[in-house]
């Protein structure tokens, strides 16, 4: 397949990035942080999302979606992220949507995806950083079960309308099998969410569960089986945040290059000196290598293809090393004035920084594919 994005494509690519420039600009990221908005997005911007049609890309033509894949899915991530707009498309018209797919819970979650009125949250995290590893306990309870334990870095979590839960219900916390996934209201009893502000202005949840009691309809998939739809998930999640990452490189450095051809220094644009030159085309093939390993991801997901698994870790960890060095060389290009609040590259450091450890980061990602090679 080519590494290139085909007409039908790239006319979705015009008109996601008109509509999230004009809509959701670096702008109005800032105006909600600095009203300490306690949402952390506009809901009115994720209706307006769902009104474009663009929060149904993955759910199917049956369901009432526009049918389409993760390619078409990753070109609204990009324009995301090269604005810094503030979303819950990742979470839930992505990742929740890839879980939910084939389930019983499609039919009862997926009308108010794709009208903008339902946010979905994913609660699989439990230590400090992203791992497989899942001690939240679901214990059989009458008809159901009841679950017990934390989870953290639980993105929209405090306003979240659908949680998705990683839960053991057999087994010890680093075995694959015995992990069941539960898709629970907001609105569950001896559930407290507790809101913390990242470094990029986002909220995300602290979540407890202390004795949270569902119905076995609120399965997704097998129980003990659970596996299954948390993987599709988790390759939904990885590689849309690597759409994303690439979108905040691409608006960084972007941002960069503009700013070496205004900057002047002793009466000399900046950009005409040598050094920098080497610099910004260096960040710029890191950037189209990027580029190619998360397209490859997201082709071979579309296509169902075996080696989809491996690609999706390639361009995580990829995408979080290249969009790296594009905030890092942003803010050194920019000299004094990137360490401040009036630009905007600073921010573009602060995203990256949490997208990269979201569904795991470089070190994660290469750690998974040397075991998986035998290492």
């Amino acid at each position: 397949m080519p590494l290139y994005l085909n007409d039908d494509q790239t006319a979705l690519q015009d008109t996601i990035r008109d509509f999230v420039a004009e809509q959701a600009p670096v702008s109005h990221m800032r105006g909600l942080r600095d009203a300490n908005d306690a949402t952390g997005f506009s809901r009115d911007l994720w209706r307006s999302f769902a009104e474009m049609g663009f929060t149904g890309i993955l759910i199917d033509e049956a369901d009432g979606g526009l049918g389409l894949g993760h390619v078409e899915a990753g070109v609204v991530l990009e324009e995301i992220g090269r604005n810094l707009s503030p979303s819950p498309f990742l979470t839930t018209a992505v990742a929740a949507v890839a879980a939910l797919k084939g389930s019983a819970h499609a039919a009862r979650w997926f009308p108010g995806i794709l009208s903008g009125e339902t946010v979905a949250a994913l609660a699989i995290d439990e230590g400090a950083k992203h791992r497989d590893t899942v001690t939240l306990t679901a214990e059989r309870s009458g008809n159901g079960f009841k679950l017990s334990g934390k989870k953290q870095f639980v993105t929209h979590g405090h306003v979240a309308d659908l949680l998705i839960v990683s839960a053991r219900t057999a087994g010890s916390a680093a075995d694959a099998e015995g992990v069941t996934l539960f898709a629970i209201p907001k609105d569950a009893a001896n559930l407290t969410a507790t809101p913390e502000r990242l470094t990029d202005a986002s909220i995300a949840a602290r979540l407890e569960f202390d004795g949270v009691e569902v119905d076995a309809d609120a399965v997704i998939g097998d129980v003990d089986g659970g596996r299954t739809p948390l993987d599709r998930l988790l390759r939904a999640g990885r590689t849309g945040a690597s759409a994303e990452l690439l979108g905040v490189g691409g608006g960084a450095m972007d941002m960069t290059v503009g700013y070496l051809k205004e900057r002047k220094q002793f009466g000399t644009l900046i950009g005409s000196f040598q050094a920098l030159q080497h610099r910004a085309a260096h960040l710029y093939s890191e950037m189209e290598v990027a580029r190619a390993a998360v397209l490859k991801a997201q082709q071979l997901l579309d296509t169902g293809s075996v080696h989809a698994d491996e690609a999706v870790s390639v361009a995580k960890a990829m995408t979080a090393l290249a969009t790296t060095l594009s905030v890092q060389e942003g803010v050194q290009m920019h000299g004094g004035i990137g360490m401040t609040d009036e630009y905007d590259i600073g921010f573009y450091m602060k995203r990256a920084r949490v997208l990269a450890e979201m569904f795991g980061d470089a070190n994660f990602h290469a750690d998974r594919l040397a075991r998986a090679a035998g290492y």
